[in-house]
């Protein structure tokens, strides 16, 4: 049954790539995804064309996937400072933010996965181990390294019972976790789950985020701005806010006369920025780009409108709200926990261990609705409290750290 399955891959693959072709001439992301794409082989050939080092290859699906890649990449490239690094992305909302990230040789779009790009970006790239971030599993570009014996390695990964690699019909997608050379999965679950397939080659190593947002914290950037309009008072950060987010929480944070906001949006539209203006009537709000550094401090909520703040941003907070778990996702709860505050979110997370986790522990308060919100975070404002469930995230954040020095230790013992 697998080269049924195989059939259907490869005609889901070539309806994605018409699908792309199509939606490029209405569509900014699709767009960026075509060209990007189209622009591929001719960057590897460019840049590797006459390249006598040896070379690692990391791909990620996006911009969160590349903060988990990250500590890998740059602890790699200490240890192994004659190897380029090849870094791919899937998505435009990785490759546009991080195209010029100084640490890699070469980034650049993955071709769709078909048998003849597979073979033409290998043969390119010539890479002497290639590392998947969390998932993104692509069948032909995994099958022709495999064939090649190059080694492979994923990382951060986690499974789930639902996943179709745990089906009674997945043999094909579980052959394509057979062909790594080690994977290096978050929990025991997800261990668990794989040797229940006859897959062994695994290690419970954690998630290279915390080691990621710990290097934030010690290198975190002071904002003038930002410590101006904080003024010595109590703030909130709202980071990566949906309006499905301010829907919930916005009138009761609007009531609270003593409360400072500072709101990262996650989309950063004019539409969305008016959006937030008028959502809190009572609050006197200032856009970063325009605010006067004089004046700042009599504003109520300062409305960050740019990108790449936000993981600094939270030093400035006493309690975070985390946007995403209403509707489109939830965004990274680390950066905020490694502050030592407490954090609140919307319902849906069950596809974050370290949130999972962390709910268990008291550390992040997930919210139902408004008035679950205002219960919570009305329970916050005792400051014993709120130090006290700030002190569950550090600590959890402290006792994860590590998983990156496990996946280099791997490389050392596997390259050297």
């Amino acid at each position: 049954m697998k080269w049924v399955f195989r059939l259907i891959y490869d005609f889901g693959i070539s309806c994605y790539q018409f699908g792309i072709f199509l939606g490029s001439a209405f569509h900014q992301k699709a767009k960026l995804i075509r060209r990007g794409r189209e622009q591929t082989f001719s960057i590897l050939t460019e840049k590797l064309a006459q390249n006598t080092d040896p070379v690692a290859w990391f791909h990620v699906a996006s911009l969160g996937e590349f903060e988990q890649g990250r500590p890998v990449i740059e602890l790699f490239r200490k240890a192994f400072p004659s190897y380029k690094i090849v870094l791919t992305f899937f998505s435009p909302s990785g490759y546009e933010v991080r195209k010029n990230y100084s640490e890699a040789d070469v980034i650049c779009y993955l071709p769709a996965d078909t048998p003849k790009n597979a073979q033409k970006f290998i043969k390119l790239v010539e890479p002497q181990v290639i590392f998947f971030v969390k998932y993104e599993f692509w069948h032909h570009f995994i099958t022709e390294a495999y064939s090649q014996n190059i080694p492979l390695i994923s990382f951060s990964t986690i499974f789930r019972e639902n996943q179709v690699y745990f089906r009674s019909y997945g043999n094909f997608f579980r052959s394509i976790l057979e062909k790594f050379t080690h994977i290096f999965v978050q929990n025991e679950n997800s261990k668990n789950l794989l040797q229940s397939t006859g897959i062994t080659n695994i290690t419970i190593g954690g998630d290279t985020r915390f080691d990621r947002v710990k290097a934030i914290c010690d290198n975190k950037k002071n904002l003038p701005m930002v410590e101006k309009f904080k003024d010595g008072q109590k703030v909130m950060v709202i980071g990566s806010s949906w309006e499905e987010d301010l829907n919930v929480i916005a009138s009761i944070l609007d009531k609270i006369q003593s409360l400072k906001l500072i709101i990262a949006p996650h989309q950063i539209t004019e539409s969305s920025l008016q959006f937030i203006e008028k959502i809190f009537p009572s609050k006197k709000t200032a856009r970063y780009s325009q605010a006067n550094p004089e004046a700042i401090k009599s504003y109520d909520i300062l409305l960050i409108d740019n990108i790449g703040m936000l993981t600094s941003l939270y030093q400035y907070g006493e309690w975070a709200y985390v946007g995403g778990a209403f509707g489109k996702g939830l965004h990274n709860v680390l950066e905020p926990a490694v502050f030592g505050m407490p954090v609140l979110c919307g319902a849906k997370y069950d596809k974050f261990q370290e949130v999972i986790d962390l709910v268990n522990l008291g550390g992040v308060l997930s919210c139902q609705n408004t008035s679950d919100f205002e219960t919570k975070f009305y329970s916050l404002l005792d400051d014993e409290k709120r130090k006290t469930v700030g002190e569950i995230c550090e600590e959890y954040v402290a006792k994860n750290l590590g998983a990156s020095e496990q996946v280099l230790h791997f490389c050392q013992e596997l390259l050297n």
